[in-house]
């Protein structure tokens, strides 16, 4: 009932809505978001990335102070962290593949890593689970193009981030997507996909849409074994979506603006109120 689901054309001309279940596993502390960085790189860096052949190739005659270095990258033990936590859920919740999704062919050290790595791990512990693997580019493409033929997905920070925008944007946007931060030691924060929106922050009502937040919270209850308390939740929400009558801005296709409530959008609170009397 989600206005704002994906749909496509199928092959007799009639409209399609697959269902979209995909659950994306990101590494998010390395990477290249890890934050190595440097703009006109000091001597000891510089002379370091000299040594390797095709730095010296491609940047050898560029003046040092008009180089900006990010750098990518992976420890084997987030790396075998992440790709567990992936293939564990897809065995509790009876998934049939993961789908390792990065860019070895380009990539060789840190994504080849990566897929080494999970080639082992599946053959050695998770035979009955398939491991597929997919470029970054192309999965964009496919997950626009048949997004039911995935469930599992892991990848490193930056692939994690752009394809779990692109799959939060066929069930809605950010206002649906709901996320968990879990931490080694089983200490877990949950939040909408990507974190806040502090634009709309000094808005007087809030319009923005708390679907993803209240989905959030119910991963929260399904960490700590609430999951009849989560799935009552997530009914309401379903019901409030199917019956159509109190839709916030993105729901209606409209900009985020202060005006959307006076062009029948419900605020934040009108959109929560009608879950809890759903409940």
């Amino acid at each position: 009932g989600n206005p704002l689901n994906f749909i496509r054309r199928g092959a007799d001309g009639g409209i399609e809505e697959p269902k979209v279940d995909a659950v994306i596993f990101r590494q998010n502390t390395e990477g290249l978001y890890g934050g190595v960085e440097w703009s006109n790189p000091n001597e000891q860096v510089y002379d370091a990335f000299m040594s390797h052949p095709k730095f010296k190739q491609n940047f050898g005659n560029v003046p040092k102070d008009e180089i900006s270095i990010s750098t990518r990258i992976f420890s084997k033990n987030a790396t075998e962290r992440i790709l567990r936590a992936s293939f564990e859920h897809a065995k509790e919740y009876g998934y049939p593949s993961v789908t390792l999704c990065e860019k070895p062919n380009v990539i060789r050290e840190t994504s080849g890593m990566m897929y080494k790595m999970a080639l082992k791990m599946q053959a050695a512990d998770y035979p009955n689970i398939d491991l597929w693997n997919t470029n970054i580019d192309a999965q964009m493409m496919w997950l626009t193009k048949n997004p039911e033929n995935y469930g599992v997905i892991v990848a490193g920070n930056m692939f994690g981030d752009i394809i779990s925008d692109g799959f939060a944007g066929l069930i809605g946007g950010l206002g649906f997507a709901c996320s968990a931060q879990m931490s080694a030691e089983g200490i877990a924060v949950f939040e909408p996909t990507h974190g806040s929106a502090p634009k709309y922050a000094d808005y007087d009502t809030s319009i923005v849409n708390p679907i993803a937040m209240v989905e959030s919270a119910c991963m929260m209850l399904d960490y700590i074994d609430e999951k009849e308390l989560s799935e009552r939740i997530r009914k309401a929400i379903a019901d409030v979506i199917k019956e159509g009558k109190v839709r916030t801005y993105d729901m209606m296709k409209m900009t985020g603006r202060p005006d959307v409530i006076n062009k029948g959008a419900a605020t934040t609170m009108e959109m929560a109120d009608a879950i809890i009397a759903k409940l």
